[in-house]
């Protein structure tokens, strides 16, 4: 029972916390730097390649080689095209002022898609229930989608009418990729078996409800994994582009301080022409040191001598970090949509399709709410909370409340600017202590009202798709009780 309650636990927070928390930073990264879309889909799909390597890599004596896999490799390559393209451009959208509430809801609307794909493609047939439910999201996502454009008309920054379009355009095209990659989908379960939704062992050892398959991780974390290690060599074309953007990123907003003093104390002065008196070609480098410079005297990371202290003759080597704060929900973004989607798999494996978009739908309404109402907030709680905690650690210690720069005696000389690092927890969220983030370009009515339609419509397409032999079966149950 406890072991039953943990593992539901771990995947409700892994879908609530790591989904909302990744819509939060996701919305920072791009209201401060809207082209940054390659970036992101780049380091997400990177660190979850590296999370599922060490599963799926096996050492044999002729060295390391991938172990077997239950889908041949050759049935992932269409679904890894369509899957980097549907991430790809839902991130390239944001370029084109696109607001977060529609992105969230827009991305909720592709059964009009899966429906035309599945009639044309699968000659699939749907009932009535799943056409009105179809027509009711479509309602939704195009009232959400004018919800931005009503208010940009009365807005300071108006949004240009054709860029709009375009990213709208993205869109879509991104939902259509998205419906292909489910068709492409259905066709490999067919073949190769549906992962079930739950596994137990027989009388025979083996698994009752999966595939034929060799022992190893899940089948989902073979699908998560292979479809973002096989998509990595597609982005190798967009290396520029994803050099400017991190200069950008590295060259732009605030930054945070830290210096860290090495246990070297040197008499000599390094910071000369000539360090030591050894001339060229033999001679050292000369001190301060800048790796990825941001400007004359300010780089990502930096060596450099310190001035030495009165009645000394030594002075300590210094490295110091200048971190711009987007780096902070960047890392958070790529962490949380590991997380992510690790959760919608686990979930997926767990209960029907049904309670699956339940809880979907219950998560985007909590991330749509967040992103409207509460990111501000929520942001300037955090910060407000860290100081707090900060401030009765003090009083408790005895230590002085300034945050400006603290001495760490148990890590030596070790010196950290605490107000740049707590404050930048605070500016992924508001942009700094007296600044508020920008509200989104919505007509909040409008937005509320096909949110409604689109989460109605999604709840009943679902309800509308189950077998009919599952309907009589709750029918006859429902009279014997």
């Amino acid at each position: 029972m406890l072991s039953l309650l943990s593992t539901w636990i771990t995947t409700i927070s892994l879908i609530f916390g790591g989904c909302c928390s990744n819509a939060i930073t996701l919305e920072q990264i791009t209201l401060e730097h809207p082209n940054a879309g390659s970036v992101l889909t780049f380091f997400q799909f990177l660190l979850i390649s590296l999370h599922g390597l060490p599963k799926f890599v096996i050492w044999t004596r002729f060295g390391p080689r991938f172990r077997p896999r239950r889908v041949p490799i050759t049935n992932y390559l269409v679904q890894v095209v369509l899957f980097y393209l549907v991430s790809l451009l839902n991130n390239a959208a944001f370029a084109y002022r696109i607001p977060m509430a529609v992105h969230i809801i827009f991305r909720s609307g592709g059964l009009i898609i899966s429906m035309l794909l599945g009639w044309l493609v699968s000659s699939k047939r749907y009932s009535r229930t799943q056409i009105l439910s179809v027509l009711l999201v479509t309602a939704g996502v195009i009232i959400t989608t004018l919800s931005a454009s009503q208010s940009s008309s009365s807005s300071s920054n108006p949004i240009n009418p054709y860029t709009y379009a375009t990213g709208i355009g993205i869109l879509t095209l991104a939902l259509v990729f998205s419906g292909l990659l489910g068709l492409t989908q259905d066709w490999v379960y067919s073949k190769h078996g549906r992962p079930a939704l739950t596994s137990s062992p027989n009388a025979k050892g083996t698994t009752i409800g999966s595939n034929a398959a060799p022992e190893g991780p899940p089948a989902w974390q073979e699908s998560m994994f292979y479809l973002h290690f096989l998509a990595l060599p597609m982005l190798l074309p967009l290396l520029p582009s994803l050099a400017a953007q991190m200069h950008e990123l590295n060259t732009s907003g605030p930054r945070a301080e830290f210096s860290l003093p090495l246990p070297i104390s040197l008499s000599s002065n390094m910071t000369t022409a000539y360090p030591l008196n050894i001339l060229p070609p033999y001679s050292l480098p000369q001190l301060p040191i800048h790796f990825f410079s941001h400007s004359a005297n300010v780089s990502l990371l930096s060596i450099a001598q310190s001035a030495p202290k009165m009645n000394e003759t030594t002075s300590p080597l210094v490295i110091s970090l200048s971190i711009p704060h987007i780096y902070l929900p960047l890392v958070l973004n790529t962490i949380t949509q590991l997380l992510c989607v690790a959760g919608v798999h686990r979930l997926t494996t767990r209960v029907s399709a049904l309670s699956v978009t339940l809880v979907l739908v219950v998560r985007k309404a909590v991330s749509l709410m967040i992103s409207v109402v509460g990111v501000a907030q929520v942001g300037t709680a955090i910060r407000d909370g860290l100081y707090w905690v900060w401030q009765r650690a003090c009083a408790a210690t005895g230590l002085e409340e300034s945050l400006s720069t603290v001495d760490w005696a148990f890590l030596g000389s070790l010196r950290v600017d605490l107000d740049a690092a707590i404050s930048s927890l605070g500016v992924i969220f508001v942009g700094g202590p007296n600044e508020g983030k920008r509200r989104q370009e919505v007509d909040t009515r409008m937005m509320w009202t096909g949110a409604t339609l689109v989460l109605l419509g999604t709840i009943g397409y679902t309800i509308g798709s189950r077998p009919r032999g599952v309907k009589e079966k709750e029918k006859i149950k429902g009279k014997t009780e």
